[in-house]
């Protein structure tokens, strides 16, 4: 991700507005022909509206991660409230990008509208047939909290396949922990001691990218992570009777928790097509940032 200012500017400059905007209601998108879409099918309409979105949701992120606000009024998938990302006063770059994204997202939403296409959150059963994972498969893996520990097996299960996120179950107890993942791979919820790994990815990671996010302890206000990555091979594998297309990303950075920190090292493993992790290996000597995980196999859904 590029470098963003330091210092966030009081107005918003390259837009055509007179003056500083002071309210997030005060901010215009910026002009997009709704034209541009006029022969495009739903399914286009919708894979773009979400691509804009979760743009706009990186920009925006990047922002408020600078001014140290953490607030993740955009929500936790590519759904955002397009007024909070105003509100955040970015600069003039990001404000101008951020315009931009508004304006094209109005203009597909009018185009949708006009051609009366479904606004369900819910896939497609033709980009469903795409994925290599189906709601009520189960995904089990093998983890270790180290090299030499005992190995164990932790569990997803597919519970809900929609365009911004991926729901999962975790483990075989009834009701299951929630896991949620959008479908670039990141992590939006996670139970309470489980690892999640925020804004890693993005779209169309290819080999030699670098990256950059975040891994944390969900419910653990004190444990983070924050951490780059590079891409360092990508293609087809077979995986616990599988194929996946899967990037794998080396990971390095520092892990905090508490007045406890150390340096991280790993390496991450996701399928590119569903977001899915396919293996995890972090070791550092902070507490909750060590550990193996990888797919082993995938159980058919119960009839």
């Amino acid at each position: 991700m590029p470098s963003l200012p330091t210092r966030l500017a009081a107005c918003l400059v390259g837009l055509s507005v007179a003056g500083c905007a002071t309210r997030s209601g005060e901010v215009p998108p910026a002009a997009a022909d709704p034209a541009e879409f006029a022969r495009w099918d739903c399914t286009r309409l919708a894979d773009e509206s979400d691509a804009v979105q979760q743009r706009a949701a990186e920009v925006a992120y990047a922002v408020d991660e600078i001014a140290g606000r953490n607030i993740v009024a955009l929500g936790v998938s590519v759904s955002i409230f397009w007024p909070a990302l105003f509100a955040l006063r970015p600069n003039g770059h990001e404000a101008q990008e951020l315009a931009q994204l508004k304006g094209r997202y109005e203009a597909l939403r009018t185009v949708t509208a006009e051609r009366g296409c479904p606004t369900t959150m819910e896939l497609s059963p033709e980009r469903a047939a795409t994925l290599p994972i189906a709601p009520g498969e189960r995904l089990v893996y093998e983890e270790r909290s180290s090299a030499r520990g005992n190995s164990g097996e932790w569990s997803l299960q597919v519970m809900a396949l929609r365009r911004d996120v991926f729901e999962f179950g975790v483990g075989e107890a009834t009701p299951r922990r929630p896991w949620r993942q959008d479908r670039l791979g990141n992590i939006v919820a996670a139970p309470a001691g489980e690892l999640q790994w925020q804004r890693l990815f993005r779209r169309d990671i290819a080999l030699g990218d670098v990256l950059s996010g975040e891994i944390r302890i969900s419910g653990d206000p004190y444990a983070r992570a924050l951490v780059r990555g590079q891409v360092v091979a990508t293609g087809r594998q077979m995986i616990a009777g599988r194929a996946f297309d899967v990037a794998v990303v080396e990971l390095f950075g520092d892990a905090e928790n508490g007045e406890v920190s150390s340096r991280l090292e790993g390496a991450i493993v996701i399928d590119r097509v569903s977001g899915l992790l396919i293996r995890l290996d972090l070791s550092s000597a902070t507490p909750g940032f060590r550990l193996e995980r990888r797919l082993v196999r995938v159980q058919p859904a119960r009839p």
